[in-house]
């Protein structure tokens, strides 16, 4: 896990985030803050989908738009196992490219890079995750909650929460 040291990194951090992209070149530094602020985005959205129920999430002001967008588009998209050549290969991006652009100015940071879980049954884990744009996340993580995929995460939590609670352990 990364942590920001002191206040005076932290404000670093935040003006650097803010500086546009071409500023950067490979700044490992960067790269790290970047990193950094996916890991805690998914960690947030993980202990999120254990403790509510997910199909009650609503991720951002336009999910239905988001998931209408998104099932119109890739209908076919098989989302509780991912398959990472459906997101990255050359195919891939060309069909998601105009998908993602149309959220352009409608949802926030609509293109920063962002953690996905490709098996939605299982944590994040290096096997498990792929790097996205925030928008693909929301399409498919608002279809994982809407079509019943997130329930596994939710419930598992929730029988751990119950067992623990059964033998007078917190969770």
């Amino acid at each position: 896990m990364f942590h920001v040291q002191g206040a005076g990194e932290a404000m670093a951090a935040a003006h650097a985030l803010s500086l546009p992209v071409e500023a950067y070149g490979n700044d490992p530094n960067i790269e790290m803050i970047w990193a950094m602020k996916a890991y805690q985005h998914a960690e947030v959205y993980f202990n999120l989908i254990s403790s509510v129920d997910p199909k009650f999430l609503k991720l951002t002001k336009v999910d239905d738009q988001i998931y209408a967008e998104f099932r119109k588009s890739f209908g076919d998209l098989r989302i509780d196992v991912l398959d990472p050549e459906k997101l990255k290969s050359e195919p891939a991006k060309a069909k998601w490219r105009p998908f993602c652009m149309q959220f352009d100015g409608v949802v926030e940071d609509f293109n920063y890079g962002t953690l996905l879980r490709l098996d939605c049954t299982k944590d994040y884990t290096e096997e498990n995750t792929i790097f996205v744009t925030r928008i693909q996340f929301f399409a498919i993580e608002t279809a994982r909650n809407r079509e019943g995929y997130n329930n596994a995460v939710y419930s598992h939590a929730m029988e751990t929460k119950s067992v623990a609670a059964e033998r007078g352990i917190s969770a």
